[in-house]
Formats: C-alpha cells, sequence, structure tokens
C-alpha cells in the first residue's frame, strides 16, 4: 500500500520517529544551555570570580557528557548526580534565587521522560521539597529563607511540580501512540495477507487445479513423444500446486505471535526435517514489532531457501543478535557461492532488499570468510518499543 505521492506509510512513519527523538535532543541541549548562559550572564553582571567561572563550566561540560554517551544519560544514578550537582551549584551562589535554578530546572528533564505520570507526580514533589530545603539551607543567612517575595518563592517551588508531571505525561501518551502505531501495522499486514491469500486460493490455485486436470486428461490419448511432455507437464502443475499451499500457509501467518528466533528453528525443521542439510538458529532476538519481525523472518527464510534449492549447501548458520540498538542477522552457508553476476529473474535477492529497505535496514551479501560459501547480512536499527528507529 502505497500513499498517492507513492510514499511508503512505515517508512514515513520511521523517519517521523527518527525526526522526533532528534528534536527532543536539540531542545534539551539546547534548554540547558539556554540555562547556562542565562546564569553565565547574571553572575557576569554581578562580577564574575574564580568560583563562578568553574560553576558556569558545569552546563556545558555536562550536556557535553550526556549528549556524547547515551548510555550515560539513561542511567538513574547520572539523573541524580547531575540534579544533586546542579543543587549544589544553587548552594555555592549563596543565594536560594540562584542563576543556576533553570540549570537544575533542565536537569529534571531526563527522569522526567522516562518514568510513568503518576511516578513523574511524586518525582515533581520530591524535586520541589529538594528545593525547599537547599532555599532553607543556603540562603544568606543560614536557616533562614530570607523570604522577599512569596510570589518569587512560589515560582520556584511549583516550577518542578508542573515540569516534571507534565513531561512524563507527554512521554507516556507518545509511548501509546507509538504502541497503537504498532498495532495499527500489525492488524493492517494480517488483513493484507488474508486479502492476498483469499486471492491466490480462489483464483491463481483454482486454476492451477484445473489445468492439471486438463493436462492429466490427455494421458493416453496422445502419441508417445507427446505423453512424455503432457506427463512433465502434470507434474510441474502438481508440484506449484504444493508450493502455492505451503506459501498460503506461510502468509496466512507466518509467525503466530511466536519470537523472531523460535518461528526461525520451527521454519528450518521444516525445510530439513531428517537434520540434512544442517540448520542451525543461533541467538535470540529481541522484541520486535510485527512490521519488523515479519520483514526479517520473511529475510531469514528467503536466504536460507535459497541456500538449499540454488548453492546446494550442507550446513547453513543462522546467528541473530541485539547489538547497541541493532538488529544483526547474519545466513552463512557452505555452498557453491555466489555466480559472478546476478541471475536474470533472481526475484529472491531483490525481494529481501526491498524487505530490508522497507524497515529501514540494510543487507549485505558477499562470499563467505575462510571459505566457500556465501554470508547474507542484515542490519536493522530498532527503537526503544521493537520497531524501525
Amino acid at each position: 500500500m502505497r500513499t498517492a505521492r507513492g510514499e511508503h506509510p512505515s517508512r514515513r512513519d520511521r523517519w517521523s520517529v527518527r525526526d522526533a527523538e532528534s528534536r527532543w535532543l536539540t531542545l534539551y541541549v539546547a534548554a540547558r544551555l539556554a540555562a547556562t548562559a542565562f546564569a553565565a550572564a547574571l553572575v557576569t553582571w554581578g562580577g564574575l570570580g574564580p568560583g563562578d567561572l568553574l560553576l558556569l563550566l558545569y552546563g556545558p561540560l555536562s550536556t557535553a557528557i550526556l549528549v556524547a554517551f547515551p548510555a550515560v544519560r539513561a542511567r538513574p544514578a547520572a539523573w541524580a548526580l547531575d540534579s544533586a550537582i546542579a543543587l549544589a551549584c544553587v548552594l555555592a551562589y549563596g543565594d536560594w534565587r540562584s542563576p543556576f535554578y533553570l540549570l537544575w530546572l533542565t536537569t529534571l528533564a531526563l527522569p522526567a521522560i522516562a518514568v510513568a505520570p503518576r511516578r513523574g507526580l511524586w518525582l515533581g514533589l520530591g524535586a520541589s521539597l529538594a528545593f525547599l530545603v537547599v532555599a532553607i539551607i543556603g540562603g544568606p543567612a543560614w536557616g533562614s529563607l530570607q523570604v522577599s517575595s512569596a510570589e518569587t518563592l512560589a515560582i520556584h517551588l511549583s516550577l518542578p511540580l508542573l515540569l516534571v508531571p507534565s513531561l512524563a505525561y507527554a512521554t507516556d501518551a507518545l509511548r501509546r501512540l507509538d504502541r497503537e502505531r504498532s498495532e495499527r501495522e500489525r492488524l493492517a499486514i494480517e488483513a493484507e495477507r488474508q486479502r492476498i491469500a483469499w486471492e491466490l486460493h480462489d483464483s491463481a490455485k483454482q486454476r492451477l487445479h484445473a489445468a492439471h486436470l486438463l493436462v492429466s486428461s490427455l494421458h493416453g490419448r496422445v502419441a508417445d513423444d507427446v505423453a512424455r511432455s503432457v506427463d512433465r507437464a502434470a507434474v510441474e502443475l502438481e508440484s506449484a500446486a504444493s508450493e502455492m499451499d505451503t506459501s498460503l500457509a506461510e502468509l496466512r501467518s507466518p509467525l503466530e505471535g511466536r519470537p523472531l528466533d523460535e518461528a526461525l528453528r520451527s521454519r528450518a525443521d521444516e525445510l530439513a526435517p531428517d537434520g540434512r542439510p544442517a540448520i542451525a538458529i543461533r541467538g535470540r532476538a529481541p522484541a520486535l514489532s510485527p512490521l519488523v519481525a515479519a520483514h526479517v523472518y520473511r529475510i531469514a527464510s528467503e536466504a536460507i531457501t535459497n541456500a538449499l534449492r540454488h548453492a546446494d549447501a550442507t550446513t547453513i548458520d543462522v546467528a541473530i543478535e541485539a547489538v547497541d540498538g541493532h538488529l544483526r542477522l547474519h545466513v552463512h552457508d557452505d555452498g557453491r557461492g555466489l555466480p559472478p553476476t546476478r541471475r536474470p529473474g533472481a526475484s529472491g535477492l531483490f525481494a529481501m532488499e526491498s524487505r530490508a529497505a522497507t524497515i529501514g535496514g540494510s543487507l549485505v551479501v558477499s562470499p563467505r570468510e575462510g571459505g566457500t560459501g556465501t554470508t547474507i547480512a542484515l542490519d536493522v536499527p530498532l527503537n526503544d518499543h521493537g520497531g524501525t528507529a
């Protein structure tokens, strides 16, 4: 299914997900740097001292670390340390109305987008209480708020309570929308498979059976030299009908709700029930969206089938792993290897490349390292929900 402009819907959604993540990170960095710049302007206005310079360095330095190291950015310990250091900057300034208050507010963004809305409410309340403690012990006079404006104090205390739950709720809403999008994709794929299966069953398969009956009826009514061709045609038609039955069964439900690695093991048992050739499925797949799982399953199945039909492989090794937010699939065989040029009508390779492109992945077909055979390598970037990143 394509849009009026010919754009594939899943590809459009994939870019929207990437753009959303990129925009969020850009806004986060801009907010931290803007807060640091605002603090620098206010500190400089009052006279910049050596200690103030050290405090101002924390904003850009911490931002660079959080952006450069996503693993650090995802750790609760890093969030707590970041917030504690920003509060320490407020304390070091000697006034709860510190220019570093805004920088501290930005440190609440990462935990806010990682927790459920209810926990976000408690997190916001905890942040407000933490700042109240800092305001009490970090004012011009120890243990005294030195409130010159009740409204100013109320704003300082209420902003965390408003900011954190709002971000948590918005992020949770986006996650729900993403799950609903994945569910719509699954339903759309199932509906399309069912439609194609019905059309093939009601039209192409019936025509194959009719042609087989017509050809079979000629047996014994034609000359011997023609009879051999008739018998061969009948066998081919019967084989085509059998293969269509297999394709229809797979088209209706390729994974049946199973994990990718489990479905591939079942497929390997179907293709080599007696263990010859040896087909090994190694590794476990992460949780994948229905769209990604279906396409990766088809790519792996096609790669195994090609190794059996065209390469006369005796061993086929399939490796699945999830590394750094990417799903990686490698299919190695010890067959006769790749031909110098791609065979005319090699629709299998074209279909695998098309499926990989549909889910934002890359497919590389190359000679196997260290021996004869072929290696097919698939790499698919994933988001947090197992969809395309």
